[in-house]
C-alpha cells in the first residue's frame, strides 16, 4: 500500500472531534477505499486541555493553528476554525501557497473567498475541497459536479438550513409561535446562542451561492442573493398554509434567468408555501434537502442530515479520500477562469402565485384599500382569508393568495400600500411552490 496521506486538523470542535473519531474507527476501510492510509499527523485548537471525547495524545499538538500550514510532513490541511475571514482565511491562503491541499467545512469563507482560493489552488497544483460546507453529510457538491456533470442544470433549490427547518416544522406540529420554538431549538443545540445567521437566512444564502457556482459554472455572487429569513413567520401563517394544503419552508432557489436582454443569475432565499404533494413538504426537523433539475437527467433530490458531527465529518473524510486517490479537479467543476460572470437577475418578471399576509386595524375599509391596491397593480386575487388576531388589541390578520402572475405586480401593490394606516406592520410575502 502507498505512503499515508498526512493531514493536520485546525479546529477541534464538534466536527473536528468527529473527524478524528471517524478516521480512527474506520481506518482500515478508509485505507482500502483511498488506496492508502489517511493519517492524522498534527492537530491544533485554542484549548489544549478541553475534553473533546477523543484521545488526542497520539497526535502532535500545535498551539498556533497557522503552524499546521508550515509543517513539512503535512500533505493536507483540514480547517474547521470557522469565519469568513480572519484566522481561517489566513490559514487557507498559507496552506495553499505552501503547496498543501485544503479541505474545509466553512461555507462562509467559500461563499466570500472561494474564487480566490480556487484560483490559488489551481496555480499551486493542489486540491481545494468543501463538500461539508453545503448540506452536511449530503454529497450534493459531488453529485452536481460529477454525477450530473453531463447536464445543463436548469434550476437548483431546496432546504439549506436545518435550524430554520426545525423551527418551522415544530411550529407546524405544535401551533406555537416563532420565539417559543427558537428558545427550544437553542436549548436542544439546534440553534446557536446568537441564531442570527440561521434565522435571517444568511447561512442558507452562503450555501446557495456555492451551489449556484457549481451547478451553473458561474462566478460566485453571494452579494447578489436576495435574502429574507423566517423571523416574520407567525403561527397564524403556519395554520393558514395548512388550511390551504401547504407547509412553510425556508427555500433557497437559484437559476439562470433568460427573460431579459442577456442572461442573469437569479438567487433568492425566502420562506415559501410548499404544496403537501411536493417532495420538500415532507422534509422536517433539522434535515436538509436539495433539488436539482437538469436538461437530460430530470429532477434529482438529495436529502439527509444537514449538520452534526457525524454527517459533516463524513463529508470531510470523503474529500480526504478523493485527495488520497489523487483526484484534485477544479473546485467549482471547471477552471476558475472559465466560470461565467453573470449580473444579478431581477425577480419582477418572474411568474407565479404568492401568499401575502397583512396585520391591519380592525375597522371598516381596510379590505377595500388592500383589494384596490391589488387591482391597480394588476394582481388577481384567488382567495382572501381574515382569521385570528394580530397579537395587539384592535388588529387582525388578513391573508390572500394571488393567481399566477408576475412578481412585479405584487411589488407594485405593496408600494401603493406603503405608508398607509390600513397596514399596521410590514406585510409578509411568500411565493408558492406546487399545487
Amino acid at each position: 500500500m502507498a505512503e499515508p496521506l498526512n493531514i493536520a486538523l485546525a479546529g477541534l470542535g464538534t466536527v473536528g472531534a468527529g473527524v478524528v473519531r471517524l478516521i480512527e474507527t474506520n481506518a482500515e476501510l478508509i485505507a482500502r477505499r483511498a488506496r492508502r492510509p489517511i493519517r492524522i499527523a498534527a492537530v491544533s485548537a485554542r484549548d489544549r486541555i478541553k475534553d473533546r471525547g477523543v484521545d488526542l495524545s497520539p497526535y502532535r499538538w500545535l498551539d498556533d493553528p497557522a503552524e499546521v500550514a508550515t509543517q513539512p510532513d503535512i500533505d493536507v490541511v483540514v480547517e474547521m476554525v470557522g469565519g469568513s475571514d480572519g484566522p481561517a482565511l489566513a490559514l487557507a491562503r498559507k496552506a495553499i501557497s505552501g503547496g498543501k491541499s485544503f479541505v474545509t467545512a466553512n461555507k462562509a469563507m467559500i461563499a466570500h473567498h472561494g474564487l480566490e482560493l480556487a484560483a490559488a489552488a489551481e496555480a499551486a497544483g493542489v486540491a481545494l475541497k468543501f463538500e461539508a460546507a453545503v448540506a452536511g453529510g449530503i454529497p450534493v457538491i459531488k453529485g452536481l459536479s460529477e454525477g450530473a456533470a453531463a447536464n445543463a442544470i436548469e434550476r437548483v433549490y431546496g432546504i439549506l438550513n436545518g435550524t430554520c427547518n426545525y423551527i418551522l416544522s415544530t411550529m407546524e406540529d405544535t401551533g406555537r409561535d416563532f420565539a417559543d420554538v427558537l428558545g427550544d431549538a437553542q436549548r436542544l443545540g439546534y440553534a446557536e446562542a446568537d441564531p442570527t445567521f440561521d434565522v435571517e437566512g444568511t447561512d442558507a444564502a452562503h450555501k446557495l451561492a456555492i451551489l449556484s457556482g457549481i451547478a451553473f459554472g458561474t462566478r460566485l455572487r453571494f452579494d447578489a442573493v436576495e435574502t429574507t429569513g423566517i423571523t416574520g413567520v407567525m403561527a397564524a401563517d403556519i395554520a393558514q398554509a395548512r388550511a390551504l394544503g401547504y407547509v412553510i419552508r425556508l427555500i433557497g432557489t437559484a437559476e439562470i434567468d433568460r427573460g431579459g436582454a442577456s442572461p442573469g443569475l437569479f438567487q433568492r432565499v425566502r420562506p415559501h408555501l410548499i404544496h403537501c404533494d411536493h417532495p420538500l413538504a415532507s422534509v422536517d426537523g433539522a434535515t436538509n434537502a436539495v433539488v436539482a433539475e437538469g436538461n437530460f437527467m430530470g429532477r434529482l433530490l438529495f436529502q439527509g442530515a444537514g449538520a452534526g458531527a457525524g454527517p459533516t465529518a463524513s463529508a470531510v473524510v470523503a474529500d480526504l479520500i478523493d485527495i488520497a486517490r489523487g483526484e484534485k479537479g477544479a473546485a467549482f467543476s471547471m477552471p476558475s477562469h472559465e466560470l461565467e460572470s453573470l449580473e444579478p437577475a431581477q425577480s419582477g418578471h418572474r411568474v407565479g402565485r404568492s401568499y401575502l399576509r397583512f396585520i391591519v386595524p380592525d375597522r371598516p375599509g381596510v379590505l377595500a384599500e388592500i383589494t384596490a391596491a391589488m387591482r391597480d397593480a394588476g394582481v388577481s386575487i384567488e382567495s382572501f382569508i381574515q382569521k385570528g388576531r394580530g397579537g395587539d388589541a384592535g388588529e387582525v390578520i388578513v391573508a390572500l393568495v394571488t393567481h399566477e402572475g408576475p412578481e412585479s405586480g405584487v411589488t407594485e401593490a405593496l408600494k401603493i400600500l406603503d405608508g398607509s394606516d390600513s397596514v399596521a406592520r410590514p406585510p409578509l410575502v411568500m411565493q408558492i411552490i406546487g399545487g
